[in-house]
């Protein structure tokens, strides 16, 4: 694959409609509609898992969260999004073209949503090194792979729980690091890999492994809404918007401006977020008492909570974002009372009689 066709056939296909539902016209679903928001702002949280029945909107809020982020600069014609103000993250791509005199082109486009198939190799999510080529004329060819054109951008698999668990290694480790590394035959290569990831499964068709569970850094669980009146207004919003999108989009556009402007700025202001010792102390405690294993669920509790202290414009975490962080942290990696696992021996003694 040529590397600069890489971008057209994964960003390019971002299964995105012309007339997106709007993100802020989303009924309910608070939690997982905050879960995004904040890896948006940090994707240092290592991504969102979302768990819940189908029809609970989770493809469409992914889908609708990219359409209200604010337009990223790239690199013309690189397969790897590189940003041409950052030149320490340029890619192999972008140097290459300096390198031979060639000017940088930059254009502005929205962030884009890029989707891993179910049945994606481990090839075709970290990309490919030419091993004959390398050996033949002394040079790296590098076919890109689907990290390459998530980077900078939302990376979205659905029904993550029915991927092989060692793609799903590969992508929460790119996720962590920021970087994906491709390694053939003692050759190496590689590249900013800075993304969103978001996992939606539904429960009922499998669970992820434990392991793989806790490296998702936030989870949500969700469901159907139940109050006649939410079911009643979600229909008469849908109906609203498949009858005129247009003017359904522009009733909600101040909204999502207002939301894309918040997050613009939560993104400026999260550096600047500071931690004091004591609140170190009332993190560690939470996760002590809900008696979870590894220390994963302390860190990405402070980011998280940091997250929300810039999204609500603060420069300093209060006890509320410690409170609020713990729900998204902590649930998805307590470990299972004694309860749960007779309950489970029952269930696999029912089935083997």
């Amino acid at each position: 694959m040529d590397e600069g066709k890489v971008y057209s056939e994964f960003s390019e296909r971002k299964f995105m409609k012309k007339n997106q539902y709007p993100f802020t016209a989303i009924v309910g679903q608070e939690k997982m509609k905050k879960a995004l928001i904040l890896n948006v702002i940090n994707p240092g949280l290592s991504g969102v898992l979302i768990r819940g029945e189908k029809g609970t909107a989770k493809s469409t809020a992914v889908r609708a969260l990219a359409e209200i982020l604010p337009e990223i600069k790239v690199v013309e014609g690189c397969p790897y999004q590189s940003d041409p103000d950052k030149p320490e993250f340029y890619s192999p791509y972008v140097r290459e073209q300096l390198a031979a005199g060639n000017e940088l082109k930059r254009f502005e486009r929205k962030i884009s949503v890029v989707e891993l198939p179910i049945s994606a190799t481990e090839d075709r999510v970290v990309g490919t090194i030419d091993l004959e080529h390398a050996l033949k004329h002394g040079q790296k060819k590098v076919e890109p792979g689907i990290l390459a054109a998530a980077n900078r951008g939302i990376l979205y698999v659905d029904e993550v729980n029915l991927l092989d668990d060692h793609v799903v290694d590969v992508l929460l480790d790119s996720a962590a690091m920021g970087v994906n590394t491709i390694e053939r035959e003692g050759i190496s290569f590689s590249h900013q890999a800075w993304f969103t990831l978001v996992g939606t499964m539904n429960p009922e068709e499998g669970e992820l492994r434990p392991q793989l569970l806790d490296r998702f850094g936030l989870c949500v669980t969700i469901e159907g809404l139940r109050e006649p009146e939410d079911r009643a207004e979600i229909i008469r919003r849908r109906i609203a918007f498949e009858e005129n999108p247009d003017g359904f989009i522009k009733k909600w556009s101040a909204e999502s401006e207002r939301m894309a402007t918040q997050i613009t700025a939560a993104i400026e202001l999260l550096p600047n977020v500071a931690v004091e010792d004591s609140l170190l102390d009332k993190i560690v405690k939470r996760s002590l008492e809900t008696g979870v294993d590894g220390h994963r669920s302390d860190i990405v509790m402070l980011k998280a909570s940091k997250t929300l202290a810039a999204w609500h414009g603060r420069t300093e975490i209060e006890e509320s974002d410690i409170a609020e962080a713990a729900e998204l942290a902590l649930a998805h990696r307590m470990r299972r009372q004694p309860f749960e696992d007779v309950m489970q021996a029952s269930r696999k003694e029912t089935i083997g009689s």
